[in-house]
């Protein structure tokens, strides 16, 4: 199996694109059928320098694939695998696979054991927030689709900055419209087509829900809390999505009531403009005394979902009722 490396280590934040790399180097190798074995191990550094020390009895190239690189310790790598991968048996291929996360890193000492196999190290790194509107253009282009800036800002706001969700969505996207326009060259999308097409991400619906509670709209924020539940959202996260919405609603009444105009309050707001349109027509209707008041509910909520206060006596009379029904009694209180 020429195409095979001794070694790799695919690593970054981008975990989607992780994913996909781990899974075009399994198909390769299995591709091959019996000139090829891969192994899935479980386990860290000692574990793999023990793999590649016993013998195998497999014909032809022998893959052995390892997740959770990320969680390795320097130390460990150092004393268990650097030599042992110095000296990779005949026909032996480790393919190393790290999701990084914030601290959660591959150690140093895993590229150097990579590069001393003579193997090759791919970064998957995550594009930053202010360049996915470009990124997103590009991916389109490659799919047939000609995306304008304000589209493409658009798709990034209602899908979300995941780069894997919001590929999946243009690859959605083309394989709709693509049969209609097919004789036209490239399609185009605007931004009005892409919030009619667009799957919203679990993050717009949450501020769908935060929208419903600035509006006062109790069956339409009990209906969003409802659908957010059932499909695993954690109520914590909910709290979190719900109160940041409700303190700039709070800071937009504030500017209203100072005499700043919608339109300059709207130019400054991060959001579609036929959403900011919406969100100021709500906030209009409410006060900043009624969301003072909202954020006090939440506050209520998040202490009471998780536990309580330490002192019961500072506990509300709600303490003890499932998160669901306090969560439902919140919606109710900020809405009336």
């Amino acid at each position: 199996m020429p195409a095979l490396k001794p070694a790799y280590l695919i690593h970054g934040e981008d975990h989607g694109a992780v994913g996909e790399r781990r899974a075009r180097l399994r198909a390769l190798a299995e591709a091959e059928g019996d000139a090829a074995s891969v192994e899935q191990l479980v386990g860290g550094p000692a574990e793999l320098a023990n793999a590649l020390a016993v013998m195998t009895f497999a014909v032809g190239q022998r893959v052995i694939v390892v997740d959770g690189v990320e969680r390795w310790k320097e130390a460990e790598v150092e004393q268990h695998l650097v030599a042992a991968m110095r000296e990779l048996p005949p026909d032996t291929t480790v393919a190393l696979f790290a999701r990084e996360e914030g601290r959660s890193k591959a150690p140093a000492a895993v590229h150097k054991a990579v590069k001393s196999a003579g193997g090759q190290i791919v970064q998957q790194a995550t594009v930053k927030p202010w360049e996915l509107p470009k990124w997103v253009r590009e991916q389109g282009a490659r799919l047939g689709l000609e995306l304008d800036q304000a589209a493409a800002r658009a798709l990034v706001a209602q899908v979300g900055e995941r780069q894997q969700r919001l590929l999946r969505e243009l690859e959605k996207l083309a394989l709709e419209l693509a049969p209609d326009d097919v004789s036209a060259g490239a399609v185009r999308i605007d931004a009005e087509r892409i919030e009619l097409r667009a799957a919203h991400s679990a993050e717009r619906r949450a501020f769908a829900l935060a929208d419903a509670l600035v509006g006062a709209d109790e069956r339409a924020a009990t209906t969003s809390y409802l659908r957010l539940r059932r499909q695993g959202e954690r109520i914590s996260g909910l709290i979190y999505l719900m109160a940041s919405r409700l303190r700039e609603a709070l800071a937009v009444s504030l500017r209203l009531q100072a005499g700043e105009s919608a339109a300059e309050i709207a130019r400054s707001l991060r959001m579609p403009a036929r959403a900011a349109e919406r969100f100021l027509t709500d906030v209009a209707r409410s006060d900043p005394q009624r969301l003072r008041a909202a954020l006090g509910v939440l506050a209520d909520l998040e202490l009471n979902t998780r536990g309580g206060a330490q002192l019961r006596a500072d506990r509300t009379v709600y303490a003890t009722l499932d998160e669901d029904t306090l969560a439902v009694r919140a919606i109710t209180a900020i809405t009336a």
